[in-house]
Order: C-alpha cells, then sequence, then structure tokens
C-alpha cells in the first residue's frame, strides 16, 4: 500500500523475500561443501548481475537526465532504488573474492593460461592482470560508482523539500550525469574485462565490453519497467501522472534495446567466425558444442526474437499484463546469457541444480528487499520534479 505518495511496507510483503535469501545462503553454503567451484562461479553470475543493475540505475538517470528526457519524471525513483543494489552487489564481489583462486588463472602468473609465445604480449597480460592491480581496479571501480549513486539519490532527495529546491536538484543532477557518464564508460569496460574476460586470460575481443553494457543497460530497462507497472496495476502510484506514455515508452526502450543487445551479439559471433583467429574462435567454439549449443540458441531466442516480436505491435507496449510478463522474461534472459558467458570458462556441459536455482533465488530476494525499502524512503514521485510541476499546471505533457 501507499500513503501520502511513499510506499508502506508491511511484514508480509517482506516474509518470501527473505526466505529466498535465506535458500540463496544454504545453496551458497551448502554448495561450498558440495561443489566448490561451481558454487563460486555462480556468485559471480548473480553478483555480477546484481552489480549491473546498481550500477545500470545510475547510468539509465545519467541517460535519461543528459539526453534531456521528460517522459521518465515520474518514474525517477524506480533506478534511484536501483541504484542502491551498488552496496550488496559490492558486499557479493568481496565474499567472490574469497574464491578467486578457483575462478581466475591470473591468481597464479605461472598459470598455462597466462603465458604466450609472444614475449610482450605475455608481459603485457602479466602486468595488467597482476592480481594487486586488479583487486585496486575493481575496489576504485565499484567505490566511484557507490559514491555517485549514493551524491546523485541525495541530491534527488533533496529537491523535494520545495520548488526551489527541486529547480536546483534538476540542474545539480544534469552536472553530476555529465561527470558520470564518461566515467561508466571507462569503467564499465575494465570491469567486464576483470570480472568476465579474465576467466579466460587468452581470450580477446574488441566488441565484448559493448555486448555486456547492452545486456547490462536493457536488464535496466526491465527491471525498471517491472517495478514500475507492478506499481501501476496495484495503484500505488498516481495513474494520471505514471500513465500509459510511460509504459509504452519502457516497453519500447525494452524492444530497442534487447534488438541493440541481439545486434552486438550477431556482429561479435560473425567477426569473429569470418576472421577465423583461433585466440578468438576459441570462446565461442567452446558455447557452440556439445551441450552448450542449444543453450546459446535458446539464449539468444530469450534475450531477442521472442521480446521482438512480442513488442512489436503497439497494444503489448501498453498492456500492464505482457509488459510484467516480458520485463520478467528478459531478466531471465540476462541472467541465461551470464550463465553461458561464465561457466563454459570451466565446464564442458551446462549444468542446472538446487545451487544454480537456490543462489539465483536468494539473488531475487535481495533485489526485492533492498528496492522495495529504496522506495518506501522517499515519496514514489518525486514531489517538487520541475517537468512534473509543469505537467500539473498545464494539464497536459511536457
Amino acid at each position: 500500500m501507499s500513503t501520502d505518495n511513499r510506499l508502506v511496507v508491511t511484514r508480509p510483503m517482506l516474509q518470501i523475500p527473505i526466505a529466498l535469501c535465506a535458500v540463496g545462503v544454504v545453496a551458497f553454503v551448502a554448495g561450498l561443501f558440495t561443489a566448490t567451484d561451481r558454487t563460486w562461479l555462480n556468485l559471480l553470475i548473480d553478483g555480477w548481475f546484481v552489480l549491473a543493475l546498481g550500477v545500470g540505475g545510475v547510468f539509465f538517470i545519467a541517460a535519461q537526465r543528459l539526453a534531456n528526457s521528460k517522459w521518465w519524471s515520474p518514474m525517477r525513483r524506480v533506478p534511484e532504488a536501483f541504484s542502491l543494489l551498488l552496496i550488496p552487489g559490492a558486499a557479493l564481489m568481496i565474499v567472490l573474492a574469497l574464491g578467486f583462486r578457483s575462478l581466475y588463472p591470473w591468481t597464479d602468473p605461472a598459470s598455462p593460461a597466462m603465458l604466450d609465445e609472444h614475449p610482450l604480449i605475455r608481459a603485457g597480460r602479466l602486468t595488467y592482470l597482476a592480481p594487486n592491480f586488479v583487486y585496486a581496479r575493481m575496489i576504485i571501480i565499484v567505490l566511484l560508482w557507490t559514491l555517485f549513486a549514493l551524491r546523485m539519490r541525495k541530491i534527488s532527495l533533496a529537491g523535494d523539500a520545495s520548488s526551489e529546491a527541486g529547480a536546483s536538484a534538476y540542474v545539480r543532477l544534469y552536472r553530476y550525469s555529465g561527470g558520470f557518464a564518461p566515467l561508466f564508460a571507462i569503467t564499465f569496460a575494465m570491469a567486464s574485462y576483470d570480472w568476465l574476460i579474465s576467466l579466460e586470460p587468452k581470450w580477446f575481443s574488441t566488441m565484448f565490453s559493448v555486448y555486456i553494457f547492452a545486456g547490462a543497460f536493457v536488464q535496466i530497462i526491465a527491471a525498471s519497467a517491472l517495478v514500475t507497472v507492478l506499481l501501476k496495476r496495484r495503484n500505488l502510484v498516481d495513474g494520471k501522472v505514471i500513465d500509459t506514455h510511460v509504459v509504452q515508452t519502457l516497453g519500447t526502450m525494452t524492444l530497442a534495446f534487447s534488438t541493440f543487445w541481439g545486434y552486438i551479439w550477431v556482429c561479435q559471433y560473425l567477426l569473429i567466425w569470418y576472421g577465423n583467429i583461433p585466440e578468438e574462435a576459441t570462446w565461442y567454439l567452446q558455447r557452440s558444442s556439445g551441450g552448450w549449443l542449444p543453450l546459446l540458441l535458446i539464449s539468444f531466442a530469450v534475450s531477442w526474437v521472442i521480446p521482438f516480436f512480442t513488442l512489436l505491435p503497439l497494444n503489448n507496449k501498453r498492456s500492464l499484463k505482457v509488459m510484467t510478463f516480458m520485463s520478467i522474461w528478459v531478466l531471465v534472459g540476462r541472467w541465461l546469457d551470464l550463465y553461458i558467458i561464465v561457466m563454459p570458462a570451466h565446464w564442458s556441459s551446462p549444468r542446472f541444480g538446487p545451487i544454480e536455482i537456490g543462489m539465483a533465488a536468494g539473488a531475487v530476494g535481495l533485489i526485492y528487499l533492498v528496492v522495495v525499502r529504496g522506495l518506501s524512503r522517499a515519496p514514489l514521485i518525486p514531489t517538487h520534479e520541475p517537468v512534473i510541476e509543469a505537467r500539473r499546471s498545464h494539464g497536459h505533457h511536457a
């Protein structure tokens, strides 16, 4: 329920997500005793999923603010709430660091995966992937993301005090967004290499960071759409402010950026296939052989084919039921894509069981708890957002 434009959190709302978190913890602890490497790999997938939602929330705000978009103003609190996931996401990655030796060859410079016949390549790889250098990059990157998230959140909340404060916050968010955007471009590329590519240090792709970014951006769009639509379906927000136009735009963005992800997926695959360079082709050979090939094709269908044809009709983008289903569908596709990126680095065939299901459920519970708490700490619709005040005074969309 909501009171005075605020989400009121009740005990029944928390019971299931808390139970899911407990299931995740049990699956993680049990996995450490029964299948250690498998457990650390799943923690990497789920930790990156949470971290990507967090930094994706900050980037979504920055991108919309720099584009001077007005449609998103009523649902700004949603990506703000997701940005708070950076803190638990960082905590998951700190726990993951305990298992780095099971995951990453660079933790042992003498590992065969770190060697290369060309001395310059080997020297560069050993320098960039020196353990202390990697740890320092990871810490600094997540710290910078979190500082921007908390600062932008504080500015946004301060804007609720009055119309003057709202106008000031509007300008200040623009400035912070301008600082975050180029920082994000550099640090996200580095993070995608450090946490994902370095599982197989000899492999490289000049498009991989863009590929991971495309996935992370459509992930935060789908997650924001899901929360916005659920709030609207339960009449927790003013339907005249968060109207059909907002829902339709979220559907359009989900369609557009799932297509962008599909485009990058195809481009990367075709370039590597056509070039047929052993250092590049090995990565796809692993993922297109044995049991991985059906999963690779299913992932592509889930992440692009089905969202594309489902969201193409205008009425589907306006339908709250369709948008709810497709948002969940796209998020499942994002998890599956990460699974295919991470798991073949250590496994010859896919495996799904209690560890995967339990730890993924725990991540879902954690996301729910953090986002709901974030939404409950501020008005669901910014009180003195200049764009919203202008709409109300003129009686139409700006």
